[in-house]
């Protein structure tokens, strides 16, 4: 699998914590790989560790959205911008392999395949001033 369809499943399961018990997930992420036949093993690895990271990270990603959004708190978001700028505020601030350029622009493809309306354009402003910030 290429990283855009890669990061597509993490983003499917990040968006089950939101509603789903954290002691439930584990069962719900081996589902989901049953359906990923055609899977390869390193593509299912790799979907796994990354969840796992962005999910130990959300206390500190969300406070991060928090202080950098007016009017906007995560407890107002829409779940799927929600889960969209966790990913990437992860790539942005903890994976190295992803440049942060690349982390923004999956974000708006995310937002734009699984969002609606004006959720492109936020996730690239709440991104895009969270990257002036680390620079």
């Amino acid at each position: 699998m290429v990283r855009t369809e890669l990061r597509e499943h993490i983003f499917k399961m990040l968006f089950q914590i939101e509603f789903n018990d954290a002691a439930e997930m584990p069962e719900h992420l081996t589902n989901y790989f049953e359906m990923l036949e055609d899977a390869a093993e390193k593509d299912k690895e790799y979907i796994r560790k990354k969840y796992e990271a962005v999910v130990s990270h959300v206390p500190e990603i969300d406070a991060l959205i928090n202080e950098n959004t007016k009017g906007w708190k995560t407890s107002r978001m829409n779940k799927v911008d929600l889960t969209i700028l966790r990913l990437g505020v992860y790539e942005m601030k903890w994976d190295d392999e992803i440049p942060t350029g690349v982390a923004i622009n999956e974000a708006v493809e995310l937002a734009k395949k699984f969002s609606g309306g004006d959720s492109p354009s936020f996730v690239n402003g709440v991104l895009g001033k969270l990257a002036k910030l680390e620079s």
